[in-house]
């Protein structure tokens, strides 16, 4: 029997094995928890170039503030109960507010402000100066006692090597200009589907393992990304929301996306994206959400 199946841990104990003993990717990305209350988190992200969604503008990709909202929302569930359970994303829902700064870190505000036998719900601020000024928002729900895992108190078999986030160059890629993209390995695959290989660096629970709903999250919004300005054959929108379902446990393999238009307006389109791994009629994680497009001369708003 393991620590998690019959101890829990006094508040204190709590914030400091979250301080300690996070995600993979949450460890690797340099995500701080910065101060903790029984419910709330305050977390903190720096700016790092391998953060960068487009080299030109110097701005984070969607994707990084997704993942660390994700991230940020788990400390606050963890913070209400105990420390003896596992959770689990069910669902994430991210409003993008504004751009965040090139150069400043992003903070997170999240507080669990209930929770019932089996369901935590959350909400969450993205930031840089004040939280009155937010970058995003985001509501979420977690399942308590997702697995017979737990994170904060049982470690992983073996000994792992901690990997590092780097952008490898490419540039005549589909991804030349987003450092992150090129981080995770996004690529088409031979089905003209988007390809994220699985890799150390975007595991959440090293346990099982499994990846990180953050990661899913942010290949479903690339995915997103660039099926709607291929299809369309506009500049890259912009990510005014977005909603993940998470519908199983993204295993230790590569995981694929694909992308349909749900519909189309003059400004606003509305998308609709599913990743799967090793059967496209299983996914791990559907999307829905809404683009900006630059205006067309001529179109009439829907």
């Amino acid at each position: 029997m393991s620590k998690s199946d019959n101890t829990s841990l006094s508040f204190d104990e709590l914030a400091e094995a979250i301080k300690g003993r996070r995600s993979v990717y949450g460890q690797i990305s340099g995500l701080q928890l910065d101060r903790a209350a029984p419910r709330e988190a305050w977390s903190s992200l720096p700016y790092r170039p391998v953060f960068v969604g487009d080299t030109e503008t110097g701005v984070l990709h969607g994707g990084v503030v997704t993942a660390m909202l994700d991230e940020s929302c788990g400390m606050a569930v963890q913070l209400a109960l105990d420390g003896s359970r596992a959770i689990a994303t069910l669902d994430l829902r991210i409003d993008y507010q504004k751009p965040a700064t090139p150069g400043l870190a992003i903070k997170a505000h999240s507080i669990c402000y209930r929770t019932t036998r089996s369901i935590a719900f959350v909400r969450s601020t993205a930031y840089q100066e004040s939280e009155d000024d937010p970058v995003a928002t985001a509501t979420a729900c977690f399942m308590i006692g997702a697995n017979r895992t737990n994170m904060l108190m049982d470690r992983p078999a073996g000994d792992h090597a901690i990997p590092t986030l780097d952008a490898p160059d490419d540039p005549t890629g589909t991804f030349a200009n987003s450092p992150f993209a090129r981080c995770l390995g996004i690529r088409f695959a031979d089905n003209g589907a988007l390809i994220m290989p699985f890799a150390p660096k975007i595991i959440g629970n090293p346990i099982l393992p499994a990846i990180h709903g953050g990661m899913t999250g942010a290949f479903l919004e690339t995915a997103a990304i660039v099926g709607v300005t291929r299809e369309l054959g506009v500049s890259p929108p912009k990510p005014i929301g977005l909603t993940v379902n998470y519908l199983r446990s993204g295993r230790a393999l590569d995981s694929f996306a694909n992308v349909s238009i749900v519909k189309q307006g003059r400004r606003i389109v509305a998308f609709e994206a599913r990743a799967w791994q090793d059967d496209p009629d299983k996914p791990i994680a559907s999307a829905f959400g809404h683009f900006m497009l630059r205006p067309t001369p001529g179109a009439e708003e829907e």
